[in-house]
């Protein structure tokens, strides 16, 4: 196996891979639940509502605020699917292999983003 190029990953090296990806996602669902709950309280305005300028410039900062929130929690969902998809390409043996090239995907790409499907010249061609 020399000069051949490997196909696959290991069984050991899917299972680092695997371990990283778990870790990513429970660290995403936590930060994803956090933000719905904070989100849950902020359509609560509670029983202070206060006549005034003041208040009107809060409702639109609270309104700005809730849209980053709402915008990560949405990134944080689709991140959240992409890892699910790649515990489920390890699972069926197409974990670390470009799509478009069908080599492999270095490990060090694969250790930074888990989820990717593409390896970085794949990438760069996109652009």
């Amino acid at each position: 196996m020399a000069n051949e190029e490997k196909q696959r990953y290991s069984a050991a090296e899917l299972k680092e891979f695997e371990e990283i990806i778990l870790g990513k996602l429970e660290e995403s669902r936590s930060e994803l639940n956090y933000l719905r709950e904070t989100l849950s309280k902020k359509n609560d305005t509670g029983t202070n509502d206060t006549a005034g300028n003041s208040k009107v410039m809060e409702d639109g900062a609270d309104t700005a605020e809730k849209e980053n929130m709402n915008q990560l929690a949405v990134r944080l969902q689709k991140f959240i699917n992409n890892l699910e998809k790649a515990l489920m390409r390890i699972k069926n043996g197409t974990y670390g292999v470009c799509v478009e090239s069908g080599k492999l995907i270095s490990k060090e790409r694969l250790r930074l983003v888990p989820h990717t499907q593409h390896s970085i010249e794949a990438k760069l061609k996109q652009r």
